[in-house]
């Protein structure tokens, strides 16, 4: 007989383990070259000292000279707030009785619960890891009569999405708007107007539930705004991530200049390119012109890309079209203060009815932040021309998921 128990004792013992290793494997690529660590964690915050410049205590003299005068090594102090990072989901009591007498079933049922939970968990890491913190996915354009909006992008949303929308810097509405349809052709989406009735109007900022100004400190971050961990950028150069803006096509010598750039004046070794698809077109399209042979390496996760010099160069949906990512992922850390659990109540339960609803809940939860110790050995390349288009791109299923 399948209990409310037995669901309990597999959350904890079966499914937790499984669901987190997935989550943090499945992501992305780029986060599984990044280390984990629960060190410099102080309460709610991560404060860590960071190296810069190096001791200048040294010189060169005759033996009867006076001896270098001893020099101190710089350290900054970073802070940054742990980012708490839920998963949730629901079923319902009705669920739950129907399978009571079959195993196979309830199964199945807490399966595609899982499966669904760790698609969703999977799929927003990966869009903040390339995000500023803010936590902005799209911004909309105009509102047809149909309550359809045309956004500037839909490359962060997918069917399913809880968003909130804001309207200069104020929250419009109760409750978030549900994503039940988007056109990935027409950069447009629709939402439930059942649940959602305010008005939207174009400018509007979309933000995942609860999410603004709430999420991990991205790879944006390092190139945008005016402060990092805490520190002004402008008071410490070696904040100032290097970034080529200039408007040119994208070939290996406009790569390996920025590398070249890194290594020389940041002593950076880059070991991880993340573009967009555009670009990784335009470069494939370079290198069927100037190459004979295009070097393949294979990912962590068993992908294969193309590769520049042997560092690969992965093209990930997060990143903006005209933009590509030189990062050496040793500088990297996601702060953790334990990987994903279950929140439990008083009496160590994790599923628990929703009050006044025959449904229940269970949520996952991380308080994590991400950490660049080098900001300066990290690069960007953006207002890539390019003249690939996608020729598949009118044939895209509007419903595709994520």
């Amino acid at each position: 007989m399948v209990t409310l128990q037995t669901a309990e004792n597999a959350l904890k013992s079966v499914y937790l383990g499984v669901v987190a290793d997935q989550i943090n494997v499945s992501a992305s690529p780029l986060l599984a070259k990044i280390k984990r660590s629960s060190k410099d964690i102080f309460g709610k915050e991560i404060v860590k000292a960071a190296p810069f410049g190096i001791n200048g205590g040294f010189g060169a003299g005759t033996e009867t000279d006076a001896l270098p005068v001893a020099g101190n090594s710089h350290y900054a102090q970073m802070r940054a707030s742990l980012k708490n990072l839920y998963g949730k989901f629901e079923i319902s009591d009705k669920a739950v009785r129907a399978s009571a007498s079959n195993v196979g079933a309830f199964v199945n049922l807490l399966a595609d619960e899982m499966e669904s939970l760790v698609k969703a968990c999977s799929f927003n890491l990966s869009r903040m890891l390339y995000g500023d913190g803010e936590g902005l996915v799209a911004t909309v354009q105009s509102v047809a009569s149909d309550k359809t909006l045309t956004v500037d992008s839909v490359r962060n949303i997918v069917e399913g999405m809880m968003l909130t929308p804001y309207i200069t810097g104020s929250r419009l509405g109760k409750g978030p708007m549900k994503v039940v349809s988007v056109d990935r052709v027409n950069n447009t989406i629709k939402y439930d107007t059942s649940d959602f009735t305010t008005s939207i109007t174009a400018n509007a900022k979309l933000y995942v539930q609860g999410s603004k100004d709430n999420e991990l400190t991205g790879i944006e971050a390092l190139f945008s705004g005016t402060t990092l961990y805490g520190l002004n950028k402008a008071d410490y150069n070696w904040l100032n991530s290097f970034h080529d803006n200039a408007e040119s096509e994208i070939s290996d010598i406009r790569i390996q200049s920025a590398i070249d750039f890194l290594e020389e004046n940041a002593d950076s070794s880059i070991n991880f390119i993340s573009t967009s698809r555009q670009i990784r077109r335009a470069y494939q399209q370079y290198l069927n012109i100037y190459r004979k042979n295009v070097d393949i390496v294979e990912l962590a996760n068993g992908a294969k890309t193309i590769s520049h010099n042997g560092i690969p160069v992965y093209a990930d949906r997060f990143v903006e079209p005209s933009s590509m990512y030189l990062l050496n992922t040793d500088d990297f850390t996601l702060y953790e203060l334990c990987d994903w659990k279950w929140i439990e109540d008083e009496g160590g339960r994790v599923l628990r009815q929703n009050a006044g609803y025959p449904t229940y809940s269970a949520t996952l939860v991380k308080y994590a932040e991400l950490i660049c110790d080098k900001p300066f050995g990290q690069g960007k390349i953006s207002n890539v021309k390019f003249t690939v288009e996608d020729p598949y791109k009118t044939y895209i299923p509007t419903t595709t998921g994520a």
